[in-house]
């Protein structure tokens, strides 16, 4: 069953290695998840991954791997390029983990 996205309109910051990766005050929330628009993300800290993996309501998910000055976070990154339609508020949207700080 799907979770409940929830629009915040509080500025959200996505940050590893003392660099921020992303910024934004409307990032979706989904599962606990910050969603930050592609827009709000600096993505020459970002690298295509090979990695997939599939939510069963969400679609199937693309990674990124965080480089920050040659220290790379595999994975680290992901986004649905196609979603379901349960999940159409966070399609190309980016969300984050492995170790990277999402703080307000």
């Amino acid at each position: 069953m799907p979770a409940a996205a929830t629009q915040k309109t509080y500025f959200m910051k996505a940050v590893w290695h003392d660099q921020v990766i992303a910024e934004s005050n409307d990032t979706i929330v989904v599962e606990g998840n910050h969603y930050f628009p592609r827009s709000s993300v600096n993505s020459a800290f970002l690298k295509d991954s090979d990695t997939h993996t599939i939510c069963p309501w969400k679609g199937t998910a693309s990674y990124y791997s965080i480089d920050v000055d040659g220290a790379v976070n595999k994975d680290a990154a992901w986004y649905y390029p196609e979603t379901t339609e349960a999940a159409q508020e966070i399609k190309d949207y980016i969300a984050f983990w492995k170790g990277v700080s999402v703080i307000q």
